[in-house]
């Protein structure tokens, strides 16, 4: 037997392959977008793919299930709770099947979302893994907040995170301390708040060091629960919606997309990503185009800046990066809301002013500053007195908000996101001077300016 696990370092994701080396067979849970690391992890191992489980629906990323299961012929086997719209065996609690001399049991965990399944490994009769999707993380548990409009069942928060509670005690914990725990994330993915950035751990090692898992009654539990859970992006409802139904073949689908001519022409009014460095975008860009660097975790900030509902072209700055971007917006199903994808910039008539930092530092009075951390950020580390807070997801919506009568001034936490805020707040507000604190944020000691 050999458990492979393949990282998704941008959405933090942990996918994995479980070979039965006697059978020559493998059994894929939660793949990822791209179905080829499976096919040659296939071959290398002369082995054949012949089940794919799908802890949930996903909200975070696209996974490859149904064509992964229309390539090799596997089964794909998820609870019959999901509603899935594609061709399945059920798996909930009660039943298994065996792969040589690996035996894989399904339990009913809800509580990230109702339809929620962990799977437990045994061999020869002994339980040696359980797959825990986003149940149980390493040092986390699953957010419960993410299904109250989404999938085939909804739920409200509260009641998942009641179900998440009983699931964890009285499904996974029972279960022997030395069965390891190997998760669907890890840190950096926004399906829980605080992940270890370990990739596997155990039943025993969660029981001492997880603090969700300490002694804390249902009421207790519920209400740290849902306290300080990351922002929802824009795209997490469509993903589970598409993963419920099954996504189209990933290479034809990134093939599709138009790769346009520099300089083409683009439809007025459309959104226009660009994922040139911020230097360059600043000297010259697209008038309303949004900078969302490659750099950082450009997946995730498109999914919460740009809806689903909602077409945009891509603008990088050489083929290599155009070629990664489209991919990057595959993984989270947005390839099919590509008008074209262009090396580049078609005009630079629209300019951002770069912010003079000794005057700002010397006079923070005299700018409006927007603080575009995440709320939770901004109350635990608040770096300006006085700061207007709009988290970077709102922002689109919420610009109008801005006084402008004096300059405007964006920051984050690093600079990343900085970029992309007040490349938003100058569309919005097009008479008014905005400018992007940067990295120099960094230079700034905690709550000591006040405007």
């Amino acid at each position: 037997m050999k458990i492979e696990q393949f990282e998704d370092k941008g959405l933090a994701h942990f996918s994995y392959a479980i070979l039965s080396e006697c059978a020559r067979e493998i059994v894929l849970i939660d793949p990822a977008r791209n179905p080829q690391p499976y096919y040659d992890y296939a071959q290398a191992h002369d082995a054949k793919i012949v089940a794919v489980i799908e802890t949930h629906p996903h909200a975070d990323f696209v996974s490859s299930h149904l064509e992964i299961a229309q390539a090799t012929g596997a089964v794909i086997r998820v609870s019959k709770l999901l509603g899935a719209d594609y061709a399945h065996e059920a798996f909930d609690e009660g039943q298994e099947f065996t792969v040589g001399k690996l035996t894989f049991r399904a339990l009913n965990t809800p509580g990230h979302s109702p339809d929620s399944l962990s799977i437990v490994l045994s061999r020869e009769g002994k339980d040696v893994a359980v797959f825990t999707g986003d149940t149980l993380f390493i040092g986390d548990v699953g957010r419960p907040d993410l299904r109250e409009k989404a999938g085939n069942m909804t739920a409200k928060r509260e009641e998942l995170a009641r179900q998440l509670y009983h699931s964890l005690r009285e499904k996974l914990l029972p279960l022997a301390a030395d069965v390891l725990v190997y998760p669907a994330h890890g840190a950096g993915s926004l399906c829980g708040k605080a992940l270890s950035g370990a990739n596997s751990s155990s039943i025993g090692a969660e029981k001492a060091g997880n603090p969700m898992l300490r002694p804390l009654s249902e009421a207790d539990f519920v209400q740290e629960l849902l306290v300080g859970q990351p922002f929802i992006p824009k795209y997490f409802g469509y993903d589970v919606a598409l993963n419920k139904a099954g996504a189209p073949a990933y290479e034809p689908s990134v093939q599709q997309v138009k790769r346009l001519a520099p300089g083409a022409h683009l439809e007025p009014g459309a959104v226009v990503v660009d994922s040139r460095p911020e230097a360059e975008f600043k000297k010259g860009h697209v008038a309303g185009a949004i900078n969302i660097q490659q750099g950082g975790k450009f997946e995730t900030w498109l999914g919460s800046i740009v809806g689903p509902e909602e077409s945009f072209y891509l603008i990088a700055a050489d083929e290599a990066t155009r070629e990664n971007l489209i991919q990057k917006t595959a993984k989270i199903g947005y390839e099919a809301l590509l008008k074209g994808a262009l090396v580049g910039t078609p005009a630079t008539g629209a300019r951002l002013p770069v912010l003079d930092v000794a005057a700002f530092r010397a006079h923070p009075e005299h700018y409006t500053i927007v603080d575009i951390r995440n709320a939770t950020e901004h109350r635990d580390e608040p770096i300006f007195a006085g700061a207007l807070t709009i988290p970077l997801p709102e922002l689109r919506e919420r610009a109008g908000e801005i006084p402008t009568g004096k300059p405007v001034v964006v920051h984050c936490a690093g600079g990343y996101r900085s970029a992309a805020g007040s490349s938003i707040v100058a569309a919005a507000l097009p008479s008014t001077t905005v400018l992007d604190l940067g990295e120099a944020v960094k230079s700034f000691q905690p709550a000591t300016a006040a405007h």
